[in-house]
């Protein structure tokens, strides 16, 4: 299971609960190796050029996976002829945290900030990720001016933080969590289309006045297009069968994950529509993953 994001990154705690679960059901060991770079692009042709037999698969999310092919300047693929959707896994949104020394506690008071400041807030993002995505779309919604600082994965950007060095973040909730509750982030609004369960004091991006930022992450299994049936299939049905068990369910929750599962077809329209969404946002931010 190759995964081209970084190690402690929320697509890596994901795959690494799932993991173990997936394979009892498919009396097959999984392997879950990480291989980030080149914006997700170097994990992600290691897999459609891999063998269709079923012993490579690709974990990967929404939107990203499926926008990279349209802003990247290096390696190009046809997200829905040169994969084939598997199993959809589970989903999780956003969480927007800054230093608890600027002086905004609403989302609000953060933009009139951030417009006060043009060019003087630093963004700290991993390259071609979501929160990069959302980050773009947040500065044009904002009509603000941010300064994007990239690192190679999300997970490196919170010492910085901590450091005082960057001054916001998008991140998933379960990774920002015990850094809001003990104060040393503060937490402005969720990408949810309703509020957190962890954070119910947190408002929505609806709620604070940016409906367009309303968006989840979701988290699926791929494999190379000529994949046969049968294969995907019972990897499908094995998977499906595993995120009906109320452990693995417990379990996503704990982390901030809800459970998915579906067909095959399922999926494939899921991904159709995210990039129905997206691709027109991708255009008008002028995102680019390199």
């Amino acid at each position: 299971m190759i995964l081209p994001y970084t190690a402690g990154s929320p697509n890596d705690v994901l795959a690494r609960i799932v993991a173990p679960a997936l394979s009892s059901r498919l009396g097959q060991p999984i392997i879950i190796d990480n291989r980030p770079g080149g914006s997700t692009l170097i994990g992600t042709r290691d897999v459609m050029t891999a063998k269709a037999d079923g012993y490579t698969l690709l974990w990967s999310n929404s939107p990203v996976h499926f926008i990279a092919p349209f802003v990247s300047k290096g390696f190009k693929y046809d997200p829905l002829k040169d994969f084939i959707p598997i199993a959809s896994i589970g989903s999780t949104s956003l969480v927007l945290v800054i230093l608890p020394s600027i002086p905004a506690k609403t989302l609000q008071e953060f933009i009139a900030h951030a417009k006060a400041n043009p060019g003087k807030l630093d963004f700290g993002f991993g390259r071609g990720t979501n929160p990069h995505l959302i980050g773009a779309l947040f500065q044009q919604e904002t009509g603000t001016e941010l300064a994007f600082i990239p690192y190679k994965g999300g997970v490196q950007v919170i010492p910085d933080m901590l450091g005082g060095r960057i001054h916001m973040n998008f991140g998933s909730i379960s990774t920002l969590l015990p850094l809001i509750r003990n104060g040393s982030l503060r937490a402005l609004a969720v990408t949810s289309a309703v509020r957190s369960h962890e954070l119910p004091e947190v408002p929505t991006m609806a709620e604070s006045g940016l409906p367009k930022l309303t968006s989840a992450i979701y988290y699926g299994i791929l494999g190379p297009a000529a994949l046969p049936d049968n294969v995907v299939n019972r990897i499908n049905a094995s998977a499906d069968e595993m995120l009906k068990s109320p452990e693995l369910i417990a379990t996503m929750a704990k982390v901030g994950f809800e459970p998915i599962g579906g067909s095959p077809q399922d999926f494939a329209s899921l991904i159709a529509t995210e990039m129905q969404k997206w691709l027109p946002i991708v255009r008008t931010t002028g995102f680019e993953m390199e």
